[in-house]
């Protein structure tokens, strides 16, 4: 049976509709236009406000051979956004009491973490997630026998000048360790882990590992260089020849804790909701606590502002804080961000445009964040 609405609550949501319809199409004529001048390959937002999705969009194409369009569950490589999975995971690890946030992650590694210059400050995990443990990338992080002094001559070079909890320094290395870990505590390989644990219960597809998902979904990864675009394949790359002599609790760096998640635009978007939500979902399904959820988001250093995986961010928007991370690798560029008071969050996602590699500050989506605030959330 139809339902009749009072002609004074019809009026009210066809003047609501036609609003959002006006809104939708300003944004898109405004972001086309940018999007050619930056010679965006592909582009992919999500607009989340009163704890729904109200807007979703999907630009260009997800391969420049090929010329397909994106669909709106297509999968792209988010790079160190995919860092909160792997928090995310240690919060719910710490709430079965398996591991707490002041643990000497020396006990978890199998060989000794500490900085040669104070050998005797512990490197906590905390200091791990918010990278204030001293550690750097200089000797690589797509192993762990960078820092293994059995496997490294050169493991001290690991290790900063300053004393573990003193400084920051935004590190990979530390990501890849800490994937390492959820593997020890939980008995589950990282990639089924967060599989398992977080995108499932959220209804979301996606994972780290390749060959557990659609290659056909994947959206092709581009750098600009020499006036013409690269298609990066490494991307996606399965390794399946290094998974199938996997040691557990070692060879974690191949699935990218730091920044191997494989997502659409649209699961992302519900993963932040449940960041919003102080750890539990619109539909009530809880991944961690309101406890360690807050946690997440509290600052850890100063200037930095970086939490435990997720930063506050004071620039993108002018005058509006926000809370999140981006990513930026294999020409991609990223972002999640929400408002502190939970009243609106924002997911871009570019595969490819003319700008340089700059993983500090990404003028796209510096752009496109302040398009879609301007036209949905100002």
């Amino acid at each position: 049976m139809r339902t009749i609405l009072p002609a004074s609550l019809a009026a009210a949501v066809a003047i609501v509709t036609a609003c959002s319809g006006v809104r939708e199409k300003s944004f898109e004529k405004d972001v086309e236009a940018y999007r050619e001048e930056v010679g965006n390959v592909g582009l992919a937002v999500a607009v989340v406000k009163d704890g729904e999705i109200v807007y979703h969009k999907q630009f260009g194409v997800k391969n420049l051979q090929t010329q397909e369009p994106i669909a709106e569950d297509d999968l792209f490589r988010i790079a160190s956004i995919s860092k909160s999975f792997s928090a995310t995971s240690i919060m719910q690890l710490k709430e079965k009491g398996l591991v707490t946030l002041d643990t000497d992650v020396s006990s978890l590694a199998g060989f000794p973490i500490r900085n040669p210059r104070y050998p005797e400050k512990v490197i906590t995990l905390e200091m791990l997630l918010s990278h204030t443990s001293s550690l750097n990338d200089s000797e690589g992080y797509f192993t762990l026998d960078a820092i293994n002094p059995a496997t490294n001559p050169d493991w001290a070079n690991c290790y900063n000048e300053y004393a573990p909890g003193e400084g920051y320094e935004y590190c990979n290395l530390n990501f890849n360790l800490v994937g390492s870990f959820i593997e020890k505590l939980s008995g589950e390989r990282f990639d089924q882990y967060v599989v398992n644990h977080i995108l499932r219960p959220l209804g979301i597809e996606g994972g780290y590992c390749v060959d557990s998902l659609d290659a056909r979904k994947f959206v092709s990864l581009y750098n600009y260089r020499d006036g013409q675009y690269v298609e990066e394949p490494e991307a996606y790359e399965p390794r399946s020849e290094r998974i199938a002599a996997y040691r557990f609790g070692y060879d974690t760096p191949v699935f990218s804790p730091t920044g191997g998640m494989k997502i659409s635009a649209l699961g992302l978007a519900r993963y932040m909701m449940m960041h919003m939500g102080w750890g539990t979902a619109p539909d009530g399904t809880r991944i961690i606590g309101e406890e360690d959820a807050r946690s997440m988001q509290t600052e850890r250093s100063a200037p930095e502002h970086y939490g435990l995986a997720l930063e506050h961010d004071f620039d993108r928007i002018p005058g509006v804080e926000l809370v999140g991370h981006t990513g930026s690798a294999y020409g991609l560029r990223s972002a999640m961000f929400w408002a502190p008071d939970r009243s609106f969050g924002l997911v871009c996602i570019s595969s490819g445009s003319y700008e340089e590699y700059d993983s500090d500050n990404s003028q796209i989506l510096n752009e496109v964040l302040k398009r879609l605030y301007k036209h949905f959330c100002n």
